[in-house]
């Protein structure tokens, strides 16, 4: 079982730019996406028309909205978590599927980029509106992951977090440790949402040693070509599932000029028996 999250930024752009050759090379089964940026009368038509698709678009025009899409069709589907006022704003949406014998819960998140708290570039409500997302959110991933539990269902949920957990996450860790996205602050909670009984980081996990593999690169300068990246984009998994995982992890483009998205998809094979 082949699942992969992916920030698009764009769903319009990323069709541009090769998605669906990607989609047959890959052959996803279950896709998380982020960025879609479309509401759902904009976005092309026919593009998913083989996708059975969960999708909280969100109330704010080109921007934000999540979703899954998936070969199997949900058994449910709910959007958001209950924390305002980003519900609105299209940053997760979750959905059950039964897929050959495993019960699973699967959530897309596309968590604020945030800002620092001071310096030139500092912009404090933008800081304060990620934690609040954050405690809201690490709160409600104990709720869903002991409900699925409960339910006889593994928990996963994938996408764009925005934070590098450690230095192996980001290439440049000395010059960006004051950089939103690699705050001491926003590494912390990250950690505090991962452990052997809660949720297993399954790339890091994958790939114990070394730097990366790193998930965007800025489109500016040469840090594609360069590999100056960052790790933000994960499948953190419930202890039973992230046992299940037995390759993974990001497909970085051929060259700058056939990149789909800034990001990479983070694409992990998951043993069903």
């Amino acid at each position: 079982m082949r699942i992969a999250s992916f920030n698009v930024n764009g769903i319009r752009a990323a069709q541009r730019r090769g998605i669906e050759a990607w989609w047959s090379r890959t052959r996803p089964d279950i896709v998380a996406i982020q960025e879609m940026r479309a509401s759902t009368a904009a976005i092309p038509e026919g593009l998913l028309d083989d996708w059975h698709v969960a999708y909280h678009e969100g109330n704010l025009a080109g921007r934000n909205g999540v979703a899954l899409l998936s070969r199997t069709p949900p058994t449910a589907i709910r959007h958001g978590f209950g924390h305002r006022p980003s519900d609105p704003e299209g940053r997760y949406v979750e959905a059950d599927y039964d897929l050959d014998g495993l019960a699973l819960r699967i959530g897309s998140v596309y968590v604020p980029k945030g800002a620092t708290w001071e310096g030139p570039d500092a912009d404090p409500e933008k800081y304060r509106r990620k934690m609040r997302f954050m405690t809201s959110f690490r709160s409600y991933l104990t709720r869903a992951r002991r409900h699925a539990a409960r339910e006889g269902r593994e928990f996963l949920v994938m996408g764009d977090f925005n934070i590098a957990h450690t230095r192996d996450d980001v290439k440049n860790w000395r010059s960006n440790q004051r950089s939103e996205g690699f705050l001491p602050e926003e590494r912390e909670w990250f950690g505090s949402i991962l452990g052997p009984r809660t949720l297993v980081d399954v790339v890091r996990r994958l790939h114990p040693e070394g730097p990366g593999p790193y998930s965007w690169w800025s489109w500016r300068g040469q840090a594609f070509a360069n590999d100056a990246g960052w790790r933000i984009d994960y499948h953190l998994a419930s202890p039973g599932l992230a046992a299940r995982a037995v390759a993974g992890g990001t497909h970085k483009d051929a060259s700058y000029d056939t990149r789909i998205s800034d990001h990479a998809p983070v694409v992990v094979d998951y043993a069903t028996s």
